[in-house]
């Protein structure tokens, strides 16, 4: 049986809080907001920056939890910067049958980080 990759959840206009250069790797994310869409720490996730239109591969991990926290850290600091807003998205692997009735998360932050509305299944 054949699988595909199909998006799991998204994080939708989240504004870049911080930049932690010195700092390893990852993006730092308010664990609230991790929770809310299911990513779960050390999580893959590909991130896309509205401002320049930079798209990266790295790691969550939880912030401070309704901080609205979203730090670029190590090498990401290079991709971004405070202010940007992003996407951030995670996918995950279903069989064929499983892809006909899954639904991505999706949540649409303000420019504080905070929810515009409630969490969507698409």
């Amino acid at each position: 049986m054949s699988s595909l990759i199909m998006l799991k959840s998204k994080l939708h206009n989240a504004t870049v809080t911080d930049a932690e250069p010195d700092y390893e790797g990852s993006l730092k994310i308010d664990s609230q907001l991790m929770e809310s869409v299911k990513i779960r720490p050390y999580e893959k996730i590909l991130v896309a920056n509205l401002a320049n239109g930079n798209r990266f591969e790295t790691y969550a991990i939880p912030g401070e939890p309704g901080s609205g926290t979203i730090s670029l850290n190590g090498a990401t600091c290079f991709l971004g910067s405070k202010g940007d807003r992003i996407i951030i998205f995670t996918f995950c692997t279903v069989t064929e049958e499983e892809a006909s009735f899954h639904r991505p998360l999706i949540l649409v932050l303000d420019k504080n980080n905070k929810p515009t509305g409630p969490l969507k299944e698409i």
